[in-house]
C-alpha cells in the first residue's frame, strides 16, 4: 500500500497497479525488439512520447476479480503549472464517434491548460473530475473558476465491466501525480487495459522520432490507446489477411466469421518544435495517416481523435502578460515533422499490439494477443 498526501488530500493506493516499472512479458516485446525498424528517422532515447523534453506519463491500471479491466493514462505536458503556462494545441477528428471533452475550447483558443487524460467511455466524467481536483488545488490556481479538462476515451466493454464505472476521480489524480519521464509501459496497462484492436488485444503504445540536425533536430513523440478495427498491416505487409483475422471477412470469404470493424483510437502527439495551433492541426492530420498505415479504417462507429501539442518553452502561453510573441516555423519546414508524426504514430500503434498479452475479462471473455511469431512469418512473404 502506498500513500500520497497532496493538496490536503490523502490518497491511498492499494487496489490498483501503478504502471510505472517497465515489464516485458515473456515472448512479447516492442516491434524493434524483433528486428523491425519502421520509417527513415531515428527514434529518441526511449522511443516514447517522453523523449519530448518535459513530457511525463502516469498510468493507473485497475484489475479486480474477473470483470474489472480498465484504467487511466495521463500525459503531463511540462513540469510547471500547465494552467498558468498553457501549451499551443490542436485537435483533429478522424471520425467523431466518441466523447473527447474540451474540443471546442481548444479549437477556439488554440491551447490546452491541463494534463491530457485517457480512460474508458463511461469514465470520462471521472476523468474531468480528477483533472479539476488536480488543477484547482495547484499552487497559483487559488482564484481559478474555469478549467477546460481534456479527456479522451475508448470503449473497453468487451473485457471490462464498463457499466460498473470502476475508475474514480482519485485514480485520475494518482495517474497525474505519478507521471514521470523515461520509459513508458505499453500494452495492457492504464487506459489500454481492456481494449481490443483488430480482434487481438490492444492497449497503450508509444514511439518517437528525432529529426536530423539539418531539418531542425526537433522531436516528435506519440502515445496511443488502441481499440479499433480494419485489416492489420505491419510495415506494409497484409498481416491481418494472411493470419485470417480481419474486418469484412464474413463477406469476402467466410460467412461464419464475425469481426466488427468499429472501435476507437486516441492518438496524442507532442513536439518541441515551435508550432502554433494551425500547424499543430496539420501535424495532427498526419497521425491519421499513421493509423492508415496500420490498417485502421476509421469506421462509422469508431472515435478516432488526435491531440497535438507543442511544448517549445518560449511559446508557452502566460496570460498574465499583455502580449504574446511566439516563435514559429515556416510552413515549408513542416514536411519532415509530418513524416516523423506518421512514422511515430504507426510504430506506437504496432507497439500496443506487440506488447499486449492474452486477457480474460468480463463474462469470461478471452481476447488473445497478436501472435508475434506468426505475424513475423506472415511478413516474410512478398507483398503482392
Amino acid at each position: 500500500m502506498k500513500r500520497i498526501f497532496v493538496f490536503g488530500i490523502l490518497l491511498t493506493i492499494s487496489c490498483s497497479i501503478l504502471a510505472q516499472d517497465i515489464v516485458r512479458p515473456e515472448g512479447r516485446g516492442r516491434i524493434r525488439d524483433f528486428g523491425i525498424a519502421p520509417g527513415v528517422f531515428k527514434t529518441g532515447t526511449y522511443n516514447a512520447i517522453t523523449d519530448v523534453p518535459g513530457v511525463r506519463v502516469g498510468q493507473v491500471t485497475l484489475i479486480e476479480g474477473d470483470s474489472v479491466r480498465t484504467g487511466v493514462t495521463a500525459i503531463v505536458p511540462h513540469e510547471g503549472n500547465v494552467f498558468r503556462k498553457k501549451c499551443p494545441a490542436a485537435i483533429y477528428v478522424g471520425n467523431g464517434f466518441g466523447k473527447l471533452t474540451g474540443v471546442t475550447q481548444v479549437r477556439e483558443l488554440g491551447n490546452i491548460e491541463t494534463p491530457i487524460v485517457l480512460t474508458n467511455t463511461l469514465s470520462v466524467a471521472q476523468g474531468i473530475e480528477g483533472i479539476l481536483t488536480y488543477t484547482l488545488n495547484q499552487k497559483g490556481n487559488e482564484t481559478v473558476r474555469s478549467v477546460n479538462a481534456v479527456v479522451g476515451e475508448t470503449n473497453d466493454a468487451g473485457l471490462n465491466d464498463i457499466r460498473g464505472r470502476h475508475v474514480k476521480a482519485d485514480d485520475v489524480v494518482k495517474a497525474i501525480l505519478i507521471a514521470k519521464g523515461g520509459p513508458v509501459q505499453e500494452g495492457c496497462v492504464g487506459a489500454g487495459t481492456g481494449t481490443i484492436c483488430f480482434g487481438w488485444k490492444g492497449g497503450i503504445g508509444t514511439s518517437s522520432r528525432v529529426l536530423p540536425a539539418d531539418l531542425g533536430g526537433y522531436t516528435v513523440g506519440v502515445l496511443v490507446q488502441t481499440n479499433y478495427g480494419g485489416i492489420l498491416e505491419i510495415n506494409g505487409a497484409p498481416v491481418g489477411r494472411r493470419l485470417g483475422q480481419y474486418s469484412f471477412k464474413s463477406s469476402v470469404e467466410n460467412p461464419d466469421y464475425l469481426l466488427n470493424p468499429d472501435g476507437s483510437c486516441m492518438m496524442v502527439v507532442f513536439t518541441d518544435a515551435p508550432l502554433d495551433a494551425r500547424n499543430l492541426e496539420r501535424l495532427a492530420k498526419r497521425a491519421m495517416m499513421g493509423m492508415a498505415k496500420s490498417g485502421g479504417i476509421a469506421s462509422n462507429g469508431s472515435g478516432d481523435y488526435v491531440i497535438a501539442v507543442s511544448v517549445y518553452p518560449e511559446n508557452l502561453i502566460d496570460e498574465s502578460t499583455e502580449k504574446y510573441y511566439p516563435t514559429l516555423l515556416h510552413n515549408d519546414a513542416m514536411s519532415p515533422l509530418f513524416e516523423a508524426t506518421i512514422e511515430a504514430t504507426a510504430e506506437a500503434l504496432w507497439n500496443s499490439l506487440f506488447m499486449a498479452t492474452d486477457t480474460k475479462g468480463f463474462n469470461g471473455r478471452i481476447v488473445e494477443a497478436l501472435p508475434i511469431q506468426q505475424a513475423l512469418q506472415a511478413m516474410q512473404f512478398p507483398v503482392l
